[in-house]
């Protein structure tokens, strides 16, 4: 009888949602490329309008719900849940202590342009898929070491992927000239520190669910 083969060091043992984060990574780049590399650069942003911002967010955010429910839905849950709570209430940090501001004109919903909660579930599933693979890297090479020694290396990990993802977004969405802010500088630093501490929560309860 052939042996069962070993579990792998990056995904997760679990069938839904080891897809569900493959289906996460693989599909990100693409709609990163048509969002990041196409639409801003081109400024094809000027002819969107409402319903062209809608669209825009429509069609990032739909592939990342429609097909993992079939493989992982509790993942589009927490996303969904997590990236609801960030546009609606801690936006307004950015807004109140930082004069951050988005100044397109879009349909809204607690003053946040509807197409960024689409648009951050899209990019959500992307960090936390990226996350997973890499706590779980980590969590196998530390796999012989004492307990401590574990969770001080997944910590450390989480607390640099924390701000090392919140920064990127915050240089990355710099180039858009529709989002604002009066201090640039604390806005990269003050902000991206702040931001942060929303991952270091997320990523860890993300990497616990349905993990074997």
């Amino acid at each position: 009888m052939a042996s069962a083969s070993k579990p792998s060091k990056w995904l997760a043992i679990n069938p839904g949602k080891r897809w569900t984060e493959v289906f996460f990574l693989l599909y990100s780049p693409f709609w990163i490329v048509w969002a990041l590399c196409i639409i801003v650069p081109f400024q094809l942003y000027e002819h969107a309008g409402d319903w062209g911002y809608m669209l825009i967010g429509t069609a990032a955010a739909a592939p990342c719900i429609i097909l993992p429910v079939l493989l992982q839905s509790k993942a589009n849950v927490w996303i969904a849940i997590f990236s609801f709570i960030g546009n609606y209430f801690w936006t307004h940090y950015f807004y109140v202590l930082l004069g951050a501001s988005y100044t397109f004109k879009s349909f809204r919903l607690n003053d946040v342009p509807i197409c960024l909660y689409l648009m951050t579930h899209a990019y959500f599933c992307f960090y936390h898929a990226l996350a997973n693979v890499c706590i779980r890297r980590v969590g196998h090479l530390f796999a012989g070491s004492h307990s401590a020694v574990k969770t001080l290396a997944k910590a450390a990990l989480v607390l640099g992927l924390s701000y090392a993802t919140a920064y990127g977004e915050t240089l990355t969405i710099a180039h858009f000239p529709y989002y604002t802010f009066v201090d640039h500088a604390a806005m990269y630093r003050t902000g991206s520190l702040f931001y942060a501490l929303y991952f270091c929560v997320s990523f860890p309860m993300f990497f616990r669910i349905d993990e074997a």
